[in-house]
């Protein structure tokens, strides 16, 4: 955890402690297509579960778009919720956390989020 620790106190903007083995990370507007994005990180069980909403609603997405994109991502997916929230998720075996693998891993998380929500805003602003 301390390695877990020491990444999450580097990292520039917004971060916290929540509980032991849980963290938060606020990713800023302006680096997360407009508003900001909250990501959590929890390590339970041998795993680290990071996780971001990247979206409150799925309108413009077809779910099965996001089935498609699960197909080409690496280490993390998405998953849309009955309330049709759409998040993204990502795990890390404790044995494999050291820094590179949670910028990784954190950075593919970040990514997923904002290039379905840069999608969203494209596909709104065709409908206008």
């Amino acid at each position: 955890m301390d390695v877990i620790d020491r990444f999450i106190e580097a990292l520039p903007g917004e971060s916290r402690c929540l509980a032991r083995g849980e963290w938060g990370v606020r990713v800023t507007p302006g680096h997360a297509a407009g508003w900001p994005l909250d990501v959590g990180l929890r390590l339970v069980e041998g795993i680290l579960r990071v996780q971001a909403q990247a979206l409150d609603s799925a309108d413009g997405i077809d779910p099965w778009m996001l089935l498609w994109w699960n197909r080409q991502t690496r280490y993390v997916r998405f998953a849309c919720t009955e309330s049709k929230e759409v998040w993204m998720h990502g795990d890390l075996p404790v044995a494999a956390i050291e820094e590179p693998a949670l910028d990784r891993l954190l950075g593919l998380v970040v990514e997923g989020a904002v290039a379905v929500r840069e999608y969203q805003q494209a596909r709104v602003a065709s409908r206008q």
